[in-house]
């Protein structure tokens, strides 16, 4: 089973896939975000292109386990690309995967430009590795 990590924000979506074997997660690209429709067309064919048979939606919990806005915003979108895709999607938690990505990235020693083209991509493959690492 091949799945498709998503680190959703305001402006970028993250994504990553595994292999085919469902264990090892890989960055693929991260998408700039203009409008639903568009997103979600970007997805599908990405999720066509790597015959992607599950999705994994990064949710932003507050530090006490709780969900905030952006948490219910990740939902709704998950929601959207359920019905879309009519793929199963699964809620993962994503506390501190944005701030991981981060050091990785510093320690790496890139620069703060090339950081913000990739941290979303990076927290995708977190998320998704998270997942993957959960189910065996």
């Amino acid at each position: 089973m091949r799945w498709m990590g998503l680190d959703v924000g305001k402006k970028r979506i993250g994504v990553a896939v595994s292999d085919e074997l469902g264990w090892t997660a890989q960055g693929v690209e991260t998408i700039h975000r203009r409008n639903l429709s568009s997103d979600l067309e970007r997805i599908k064919q990405l999720a066509e292109s790597y015959a992607v048979t599950g999705i994994v939606v990064g949710l932003p919990k507050n530090m006490d386990g709780t969900i905030g806005q952006s948490g219910e915003d990740c939902r709704r979108f998950a929601d959207k690309v359920k019905k879309e895709l009519g793929l199963a999607v699964t809620m993962w938690d994503e506390r501190l995967t944005t701030v991981a990505a981060e050091r990785t990235l510093l320690d790496a020693d890139m620069s703060r430009k090339k950081r913000k083209n990739v941290i979303d991509k990076v927290a995708a493959v977190m998320i998704l590795q998270s997942f993957l690492d959960s189910r065996s």
